[in-house]
């Protein structure tokens, strides 16, 4: 019985046991976290099918087109420091806020800026995906 018990915990790992699906935090943690690692696979379970990114530019993309901009390096977040983040719930469906201070490359073109961002999470069988991200960029302090 023993060897049974030291078995099956060695196997719970494999079997997905031993990690319990992230939290909603977490997985907003990840979504950061792994835009500056260009992780697109890793990324990709985070985002829902029909996920809607709107840059701060007004511009739309969709999970396909941002995932391949991240993982072709097109675009490559250099930093990534939220600030002022509140999260609200409701249920299955989350709203989270915050100011984002940023800087990256897209397309060989260096920028920054002070975003305003919403994200909405949505739990679909014990796991959070986001559906929606918008961003607005603040404008620059008059000296």
């Amino acid at each position: 019985m023993r060897l049974l018990t030291a078995v099956l915990l060695l196997l719970a790992p494999c079997m997905g046991w031993a990690q319990s699906p992230p939290t909603l935090e977490q997985a907003d943690t990840d979504w950061n976290r792994l835009r500056l690692h260009g992780d697109a696979q890793a990324l990709a379970p985070l985002l829902a099918d029909d996920w809607l990114l709107t840059h701060s530019d007004g511009r739309i993309q969709h999970k396909a087109d941002y995932l391949q901009e991240l993982a072709t390096r097109q675009r490559r977040n250099t930093r990534i420091d939220n600030e002022d983040v509140q999260v609200r719930r409701y249920g299955d469906t989350a709203v989270i806020t915050g100011t984002s201070v940023q800087a990256a490359v897209s397309d060989g073109k260096p920028w920054e800026g002070r975003f305003r961002f919403t994200r909405v999470w949505v739990q679909r069988d014990g796991h959070w995906q986001m559906v929606a991200s918008h961003s607005s960029r603040l404008a620059e302090a008059a000296p």
